[in-house]
């Protein structure tokens, strides 16, 4: 395994720009009647994902590694050309595989089809094995056998540790934070770790989960994500807010002429550690950073929009996003609306429907092209769809 970011296929290979996206998702535009569509089901495929990992009882570094291969797999494919539900548990095999926790190809079936046909109205996931397996091939095959990722959760356990912790990689239970992560990162260079609550410190590791909804893994290298979500935390989490705010006040006071005091009477008090000194001695871009930043809490405002379809409450957001409280407003400012998925968000239902629709249209359109030539179709992915 590589451990240089900077020498491995992941930097190497895959990292993209905008338009390289852009240009991947040429074929389904031409099915969606909104292009902000296809943004939802990054959020969509993402959230299957997740669940499909939890349901094999797969720890979070499997399931981010599964919906990296999917988002890969995607830059060379059209949803509407493949059954994304069935690349969905290909990802997740090879996954579980990659990050040597592997799981059983007839329980990932299994799972996979009660998930999906339950949660997901997925009607005929395949039941044969083989199926699963062929997808595979294809899946390895377009990620030309990179399967060695780099995520942003290393850096994080590496610039940061609870305070008060006996132990540097001190592992806890709650969202698995830190588990099976190692906390050794040459991307940057920094001479102390950031001390961070612990529930900062969950926050952050749960802002760089939620990154994984966008495609920011296939734009940035992750340790600048990683840095990103610490910055984040700072500004959204109430309790380092209210440090940085005391610093602040601090230095002001400190350039105000002090009354002596007695040596006596004063006592030494220990220096609170200073996040933004901290961030600013990072080898990192700041400008990035904060484009980076930006991308997440728009991230977080289209995902308001996103309605869970088994809450009583359809204003209620599927998952409140740390930044919703204080972006509420923002997530519903100019942004286009569709009759279909109604006035306040999508819903998975809604979502599901559409994928059916594309992948019809995308059959339509081969099978009667309007020229009346034979359409040119990729035979991996004609294998790939008659196997779902």
């Amino acid at each position: 395994m590589a451990t240089d970011f900077w020498a491995s296929s992941h930097y190497k290979r895959w990292l993209v720009d905008r338009s390289t996206l852009r240009q991947a998702r040429t074929d389904d535009l031409q099915y969606v009647d909104d292009p902000e569509h296809l943004e939802f089901l990054a959020i969509y495929f993402a959230n299957a994902i997740a669940k499909l990992g939890k349901k094999l009882q797969l720890r979070q570094r499997a399931i981010a590694t599964a919906t990296v291969f999917f988002r890969r797999f995607y830059l060379k494919n059209s949803y509407c050309e493949t059954d994304p539900f069935l690349v969905i548990s290909a990802c997740i095999y090879v996954a579980a595989k990659a990050e040597e926790s592997p799981v059983h190809i007839k329980n990932v079936v299994t799972e996979s089809r009660s998930l999906f046909s339950h949660q997901y109205n997925v009607k005929h996931f395949p039941s044969d094995n083989s199926k699963l397996a062929e997808v595979e091939f294809y899946l390895v095959d377009d990620l030309e056998c990179d399967l060695t990722i780099f995520h942003p959760y290393r850096t994080l356990m590496a610039l940061c540790k609870k305070e008060s912790a006996t132990h540097e990689n001190e592992e806890t239970e709650a969202g698995e934070l830190g588990v099976g992560v190692d906390s050794d990162d040459s991307s940057l260079h920094f001479d102390e770790k950031l001390e961070m609550s612990e529930s900062a410190l969950q926050m952050a590791w749960s802002i760089i989960n939620d990154t994984y909804r966008s495609n920011l893994c296939l734009l940035y290298p992750p340790h600048l994500i990683a840095v990103a979500a610490i910055y984040l935390t700072q500004i959204l989490h109430p309790p380092s807010r209210e440090i940085i705010s005391t610093l602040i006040s601090s230095e002001s006071e400190a350039k105000q002429p002090q009354p002596r005091r007695s040596s006596r009477t004063h006592t030494e008090q220990k220096k609170s550690q200073d996040p933004i000194a901290f961030l600013a001695d990072l080898n990192v871009s700041l400008p990035l950073i904060a484009t980076i930043s930006q991308e997440i809490i728009s991230l977080y405002a289209l995902w308001d929009r996103y309605k869970d379809d088994n809450l009583p409450d359809a204003t209620v957001s599927a998952r409140p996003s740390p930044a919703s409280s204080s972006n509420k407003s923002a997530s519903h400012a100019g942004t286009p609306r569709s009759v279909q998925d109604g006035a306040d968000g999508v819903t998975p239902t809604f979502l599901g429907a559409l994928v059916m629709k594309m992948r019809e249209g995308r059959l339509s359109d081969i099978s009667h092209p309007p020229t009346a030539r034979p359409a040119a179709v990729n035979k991996m992915l004609e294998r790939a769809q008659a196997a779902g």
